[in-house]
């Protein structure tokens, strides 16, 4: 099947019409993907069925674009968005929607591959794209080997990588019921391919995930407060892979009556959660998961699905709230969570310690601040939403590499060991391996690269330092089969222009005007923005007053 596509995309010839130079090409992605949709529910309605949009610029025609055909005319931009001076943007976020009801009600699926170093419109699209569950894939070309990787492995799935007509229902099996939050507790289950998260939290909880389309299914489990795709009890999303992951949030109360909670020490509660969906044979299948826990807050605490939560739940709130600020909300969930749970002294900061359970928390919320899910400046509102859109479809493991990348240090005293996400980690002898999930990095220190511009790793004396190389490329490989969409791949050295990659992920810890050189071989960060030491000073006054 895949190699059929690949000749169909083979084949297929630019447009001969001319473009005026002052202009750019009559794109109607708006009208294409109308007709689609609706040859589809003509077609094959009610059964399950995928829309692949291949977009190699941004729509100039129709109720969805995006841009005009002028090239004197700039695609919006993130602060176009805020002052809403982005004239196309608001139409074509409408019908976009629209769309999505059509596709929905028809259970299709919209899935879409952006090819081109301009923006196409994906932050448009975005409400249709997920809502249908569909994959997307950002690449600079058609001939990128993101898109093309990505793609042939649309096409080499297992009888378990994909399901169509996807409808998940949640019930409640223990006596309680969901009317008012009291704190916050958050655990991560998974239960073969689908990953749930339970999350309360004080000011924002209730069944939701804005990945789904809701059904109007009212009913005890429903909160009033809404997140996401809230006010019920059951949603639909149109396919669902292996690694469709969905967040679903809680409001835990006590009630009086004869069906009042007992004490939290005691009492155990249980969910199950019913999925329907199409298997790729055409049978409809049933898979029911069940989960159990005590209402334990400290042991029952996960921080990784604890961020993992709170990246959904801050990007959620930047794209729905109107001047929210998503630094000070992040500071403030952390410092409550720090007061309540932290040991110490009172207006004592150097006294404050986290248990074990909570330590590495605050280490996921300052590079959380410091992600692309937060700092949107230097990047596209599409490629904002291509982030926001893999985050919110990932499993906890992949969204933690998101927040914190991995780092892994090589050298030739020591085996592969992880590295401390630390500017200090460089060294002049040691290559570096950083995994942020949607770029792989291999990182040469100085003085490995001048050894291998000079060619020792040919010589046969110098077998170690060949396998010094390539041991960072074969674990960068194991990566990217196991990643889908597929990662960039960048490989720099140390002080060479395309080092930023790394550079802007680590803490730190030694800037131009710290007072501490760095070690020798090491390195240095041109920024202003705070060290996480001084982060957790600070946290910790804040914490004890």
């Amino acid at each position: 099947m895949h190699g059929h596509g690949f000749r169909v995309l083979e084949e297929l010839q630019k447009d001969p019409w001319p473009v005026p130079a002052d202009q750019r090409s009559s794109r109607c992605t708006s009208t294409a993907l109308s007709l689609a949709a609706s040859l589809l529910g003509i077609c094959v309605p009610g059964s399950g069925a995928r829309i692949m949009a291949f977009l190699g610029g941004p729509s100039t025609e129709g109720p969805g674009a995006i841009v005009s055909k002028n090239l004197s005319e700039p695609i919006r931009s993130h602060k176009d968005l805020d002052k809403g001076s982005a004239p196309f943007y608001s139409k074509a976020v409408k019908f976009y929607g629209g769309l999505s009801k059509q596709l929905v009600h028809q259970g299709h699926v919209l899935d879409l591959f952006a090819c081109a170093l301009d923006q196409v419109g994906l932050a448009e699209l975005k409400v249709a794209v997920e809502r249908t569950g569909g994959i997307v894939v950002l690449a600079e070309s058609f001939g990128h080997s993101v898109f093309k990787d990505s793609f042939r492995r649309v096409f080499q799935s297992s009888d378990f990588d994909l399901g169509l007509s996807f409808k998940l229902a949640v019930r409640r099996m223990s006596k309680f019921r969901v009317l008012l939050v009291l704190v916050l507790l958050l655990k991560r289950y998974t239960k073969q391919c689908f990953l749930f998260t339970i999350f309360s939290q004080h000011d924002h909880v209730n069944p939701s995930n804005c990945l789904l389309f809701e059904f109007s299914q009212k009913g005890p489990l429903c909160s009033e407060t809404v997140v996401g795709q809230g006010n019920t009890s059951a949603w639909k999303m149109c396919g669902l892979d292996k690694k469709t992951s969905l967040c679903i949030i809680f409001e835990i109360a006590k009630k009086e009556g004869p069906d009042a909670l007992s004490q939290p020490t005691s009492n155990q509660f249980y969910f199950q959660f019913l999925t329907y969906y199409q298997h790729t044979d055409g049978q409809m299948r049933l898979r029911v998961t069940t989960l159990s826990r005590r209402w334990d807050l400290i042991s029952g605490f996960d921080q990784e699905a604890a961020a993992a939560a709170m990246v959904r739940l801050v990007s959620f709130k930047m794209e729905t709230e109107a001047e929210f600020d998503p630094i000070r909300w992040l500071d403030r969930s952390l410092i409550r969570l720090c007061s309540r749970f932290g040991d110490y002294q009172k207006e004592n900061p150097s006294s404050f310690s986290l248990s074990p359970r909570f330590s590495i928390f605050p280490q996921f919320m300052f590079n959380l601040r410091r992600s692309q899910f937060v700092q949107v400046f230097n990047n596209s509102p599409d490629e904002t939403a291509y982030f926001r859109m893999m985050m919110n479809r990932e499993n906890v493991a992949n969204s933690v590499v998101m927040i914190q990348p991995s780092l892994i240090s090589y050298s030739f005293n020591t085996a592969p060991e992880p590295a401390l996400l630390d500017v200090t980690a460089i060294a002049s002898d040691r290559i570096l391996l950083l995994d942020s999930y949607f770029t792989v990095v291999i990182f040469h220190g100085l003085t490995i690269a001048q050894w291998r511009n000079i060619g020792y790793q040919n010589q046969p004396e110098h077998q170690a330092f060949a396998q010094l190389l390539q041991a960072p490329r074969d674990d960068a490989d194991v990566i990217i089969k196991e990643r889908f969409p597929v990662p960039r791949v960048v490989i720099c050295d140390q002080h060479g222009s395309q080092a930023r990659f790394l550079l802007a992920k680590l803490n730190p810890s030694v800037t131009y005007n710290s007072d501490n050189p760095p070690p020798p071989g090491g390195d240095v960060i041109f920024t202003d923005d705070v060290s996480f030491q001084v982060f957790m000073d600070h946290l910790q006054r804040l914490a004890v007053q």
